[in-house]
């Protein structure tokens, strides 16, 4: 089944009201002050969810326990005072509590803009295939790339109030690995999480049509020749309609990295881009998942973009 489009969230205006939630992993706590008090520059009106800055009491990788993070994740979303849902930070732990959310009265309670990466990709899938809901793959509130990148705020906070003005994406080292031109609803995010939610409940079981929007951080590139060959393996990559990379951030070498890439993914039959400028990098731009889109890679070395053919908000 080819992907379709999914609902959008509204654009957020001055004196929104944004929760700060924690799924995965323990929080710092004065880097999320800094990143509150850049959100509170904007005109937002940032609460953090009453366990965010948790301690598992036995698991000290993780931010308060399963339930509990799944409690404040829930309780933001079904609170209609609140218009945005913002992660804090990604780490490990989003696999652990995305089954204990109640998935019927998060699709009732419709969609809100919900932003993260890293391993908040398990909860991009789950909005995607259980809700039905459009998110985007950007920054978060504790994160070193959100409170020292002007590139990186400056592209979340023009998503969140303008979607329009940054419906193209793309960093002027972006380069086209395959070239050629594809259109299909983008998804995805680190490729890592990718592989190991696939086989498993409510996984996504086709991506035809799909823009496949990839990342990671910390696998080098033998590791990341295994996560790509299960997808392949498995069929998740059979009908996408292109591959948009990020960054691989303490990957090894790029040069082994873009071996990997052009071995595993070069034989699609699809363009792919590389470094486009979103993930663990110096930068990272918010992608818009579940929209359709275009994927540009020009053979002329010309500028490799991805445009929205919608505003990631409406």
């Amino acid at each position: 089944m080819t992907l379709e489009p999914l609902a959008r969230p509204a654009r957020l205006r001055p004196g929104a009201r944004v929760a700060v939630v924690a799924p995965s992993g323990p929080v710092p706590p004065e880097r999320l002050e800094r990143g509150l008090d850049l959100l509170r520059g904007w005109d937002l009106d940032p609460v953090v969810a009453p366990h965010a800055l948790d301690t598992h009491p036995e698991l000290d990788h993780l931010a308060g326990t399963d339930e509990d993070r799944a409690r404040d994740l829930q309780e933001a979303w079904c609170d209609p005072s609140v218009d945005a849902v913002l992660c804090a930070r990604g780490g490990y732990g989003a696999h652990r509590m995305v089954d204990l959310l109640d998935w019927p009265a998060i699709r009732a309670a419709g969609p809100k803009v919900f932003v993260g990466y890293s391993d908040i990709t398990v909860l991009h899938e789950a909005f995607a295939l259980r809700a039905g809901f459009s998110t985007l793959h950007g920054p978060m509130v504790a994160t070193e790339v959100f409170l020292k990148d002007a590139a990186t705020q400056q592209a979340l906070r023009s998503t969140l109030f303008e979607p329009e003005s940054v419906r193209t994406l793309g960093l002027d080292g972006a380069v086209a690995l395959v070239p050629g031109t594809g259109r299909g609803v983008t998804y995805g995010g680190c490729v890592s999480l990718l592989a190991a939610d696939a086989g498993t409940p409510r996984a996504r079981t086709s991506a035809e049509g799909g823009l496949f929007v990839i990342e990671d951080t910390g696998e080098e590139p033998y590791r990341l020749d295994g996560i790509l060959t299960r997808l392949l393996r498995i069929g998740a990559l059979d009908g996408i309609a292109g591959v948009v990379c990020g960054s691989w951030e303490a990957c090894g070498p790029y040069e082994g990295v873009r071996a990997v890439l052009a071995d595993r993914l070069g034989g699609l039959g699809v363009p792919v881009v590389e470094e486009l400028g979103f993930g663990h990098g110096p930068t990272a731009l918010t992608v818009p998942l579940g929209v359709p889109a275009v994927l540009d890679a020009p053979a002329d070395g010309g500028r490799c973009t991805l445009t929205s053919e919608v505003p990631a908000l409406f």
